[in-house]
């Protein structure tokens, strides 16, 4: 195996030395909707969307039903409208890589689901995967089968998709913004040079598992909490991971707590999982919230004095302050999860291509 992935490396990097390309930071939204939602979205700006989500059949990568099928087809068919428009499927999600590790745990199975991927990427004409594995190694999806040899397996299963993967289709993952993940699930140094970027799920710091409020998808640390974006991103620098590869995440969905106490506006309080919001249905009960913003953890918050509600999100606030920090600290660019949480109109999406149009350098 080390040979193998001593000649990918050497092979991309000579790739890379012989391209003339200009540094830009790019944009990438998760979808995760039907056929015809995606033609309701301005897709300007975008560079890649990521079909979510594909799932394993036996050991093969599989579009699960005629709607999948239709849905990929026409996100295929955005790139006649923008032809700079990367469009990716992907394997997995929350609770969608179940038998990911019994699978992958055999270089058959690796080597089954690589042909399997490169012949749905040649078949509807897409661009590439993104590997959306929660998670290796680790505990993820309750009940979802992991072990320790995942973290090598998942080496040599990215090796099997540059084999059978065609030069310049796009390879790339989900990672899971904590210290376990980084240390645990990923050989980092044989795993980066193989793949285009690392999204980095810098969103769900708070959830149904937490038994106080916090800041879900901070940018910074603050005093009652050190899970942020800027943190585990700088740990991901500290692995030796290019900035160039890393993608900050944003999350354009609301977090909410209930029996909250009015102390503190809700912040760093006892509580309850309460439910999540897109931003189009968070819309309709944001008047018995007074909103906040947290200078420290730059992020924005909410309370609902009467309910005892705490939300935490992204705004357009906190979602521009996220594209800044990735083009000022020369990072591959901003994803989030997901255009369907969007609206159609001033939504969080606009204020990130905005962002990137006014301060995207030329390096």
């Amino acid at each position: 195996m080390k040979k193998t992935i001593l000649l990918l490396t050497l092979f991309f990097a000579f790739t890379s030395c012989n391209e003339t390309t200009v540094w830009k930071p790019q944009l990438i939204a998760y979808y995760a909707g039907d056929e015809k939602s995606i033609d309701t979205f301005d897709l300007n700006g975008v560079d890649q969307i990521i079909y979510s989500f594909l799932h394993l059949k036996g050991n093969e990568l599989a579009i699960d039903n005629k709607a999948d099928s239709l849905t990929l087809v026409n996100l295929i068919n955005q790139k006649k409208k923008y032809p700079d428009l990367k469009v990716l499927v992907s394997l997995g999600g929350w609770g969608g890589c179940e038998s990911c590790s019994e699978v992958f745990s055999t270089k058959q199975g690796r080597i089954d689901f690589a042909i399997s991927t490169a012949k749905i990427i040649n078949t509807f004409d897409a661009d590439g995967i993104d590997l959306d594995w929660e998670y290796p190694a680790i505990s993820g999806y309750p009940d979802h089968k992991y072990q320790k040899e995942d973290r090598e397996n998942f080496t040599d299963l990215v090796i099997q998709l540059r084999k059978y993967m065609k030069q310049g289709d796009i390879l790339s993952f989900a990672a899971g913004a904590s210290t376990r993940f980084f240390e645990n699930s990923i050989e980092w140094d044989k795993v980066m040079p193989l793949v285009d970027n690392v999204n980095l799920m810098t969103y769900d710091f708070f959830g149904s598992g937490s038994q106080k409020t916090g800041h879900h998808t901070a940018l910074a640390s603050n005093e009652f909490q050190d899970r942020s974006a800027e943190s585990s991103i700088k740990a991901l620098i500290d692995l030796g991971v290019n900035s160039k590869k890393i993608f900050i995440g944003g999350a354009f969905y609301i977090k909410t707590f209930k029996n909250v106490p009015n102390i503190n506006n809700g912040l760093n309080q006892k509580a309850e999982w309460n439910r999540s919001y897109n931003q189009i249905n968070f819309e309709s009960i944001r008047s018995n919230f007074t909103f906040f913003w947290d200078t420290q953890a730059k992020a924005t918050y909410a309370y609902d004095s009467i309910n005892k509600i705490f939300a935490t999100f992204d705004d357009h606030r906190s979602i521009r302050l996220k594209t800044e920090f990735a083009i000022e600290n020369d990072l591959g660019g901003i994803m989030f999860w997901q255009l369907m949480n969007d609206k159609k109109e001033n939504g969080l999406l606009k204020t990130i291509v905005e962002t990137m149009n006014v301060n995207t350098p030329i390096k």
